[in-house]
């Protein structure tokens, strides 16, 4: 190939032959060790045949970076994610840059030009909907990308992390059934998200195992905030037969809860049993302290950071679709339902 040709060459081209990202071409050329042996050996093979010009190193800092994508970034679940994401990338020696697209198209456009001008090793994004612009737009750059909690049907090639929603779902309410309750109220999330639709699914599974009736009128809409929980709370106490019990499933709405029992002058768990699902930080501290199902958040961010890195070095990974298991953590706000009630 002549010189004229060869400065044609990138590392787009190289990544984009050899069926890797870009990055990884990056630390081939740079002789970094995290590369697998028959990847380092592919990618050299085309550098080679190509006639790849080896660039002068460049005075700025190229330090690998992680992108982490959120729609939202007000809520504490946000917070332990990142905890979990940043432990694995510090330990590697990776940055992290954190952002928030709203589900606005212009937002989801300004964080795109924004990556394409940084070392990216990859794409982790959470409880986002990938639009498909999007998606062809990191196909063509061959960033890897991990999704956690899939909003929706994930892309066909990106590996999604997530919980055992059904399953813990299906034994917070199996716990409350044990303890007596009957009628069991349900707040469910957003229900465009898969883990909302799991969530209510265990519950209807519970209470039909247990031949309880599923009565559409204790089940209420929400959003995992405190206050779609307090509306929501409201609501069920307020019926002719309420709830002896309250299943929320975000431990915000949970809190929500907790103060709409509050204003109707009654007491948890002595007169309304309430359990939440996540385990944020923060359950263990209220008054009482939360029942809920323990979600392994940082678990989470901290697999999704190593399989994103392990895809950027072109390593293969085991499964597309890995769900990490929840734990029931019994505290003080449920007990057998009041005999008054």
């Amino acid at each position: 190939m002549g010189s004229d040709s060869s400065r044609n060459v990138t590392i787009a081209m190289i990544a984009r032959l050899a069926g890797v990202s870009v990055p990884t071409v990056s630390r081939v050329i740079n002789g970094r060790s995290d590369v697998a042996p028959q990847t380092r050996e592919r990618v050299e093979e085309l550098l080679t045949r190509h006639g790849y010009r080896r660039r002068l190193p460049s005075r700025r800092s190229s330090s690998a970076l992680i992108d982490l994508v959120f729609n939202d970034l007000d809520s504490p679940w946000a917070v332990e994610i990142i905890r979990g994401v940043e432990d694995v990338a510090h330990s590697s020696g990776a940055g992290t840059v954190v952002s928030a697209i709203h589900q606005r198209t212009s937002a989801a456009k300004q964080w795109l030009d924004n990556m394409r001008g940084r070392s990216t090793e990859g794409v982790i994004f959470v409880t986002s909907m990938v639009a498909p612009p999007l998606q062809a737009e990191l196909r063509r750059l061959n960033l890897p990308v991990v999704i956690v909690d899939p909003a929706g049907v994930a892309p066909q090639e990106a590996p999604t992390i997530g919980a055992t929603n059904w399953a813990g779902s299906l034994e917070a309410n199996q716990f409350l059934l044990g303890l007596g309750h009957r009628r069991v109220g349900f707040i469910a999330g957003p229900p465009q998200l898969m883990c909302s639709r799991a969530r209510l699914d265990g519950y209807r599974a519970a209470l039909d195992a247990a031949g309880v009736a599923v009565d559409d009128a204790l089940i209420r809409p929400g959003n995992f905030y405190h206050e779609s929980g307090y509306a929501a709370g409201t609501q069920l106490l307020a019926l002719p037969d309420p709830p002896t019990a309250i299943f929320a499933s975000s431990d915000q709405m949970a809190l929500g809860v907790y103060e709409a029992v509050r204003k109707r002058g009654l007491r948890v768990p002595d007169d309304v049993s309430v359990m939440g699902f996540d385990d944020l930080p923060e359950v263990r501290w209220c008054s009482p302290p939360l029942t809920t199902i323990r979600q392994p958040l940082v678990e989470m961010g901290m697999l999704a950071a190593r399989t994103v890195l392990r895809l950027a070095r072109g390593e293969r990974i085991e499964s597309p679709r890995i769900e990490l298991a929840t734990e029931l953590v019994v505290r003080d706000s449920t007990a057998p339902p009041s005999r008054t009630r």
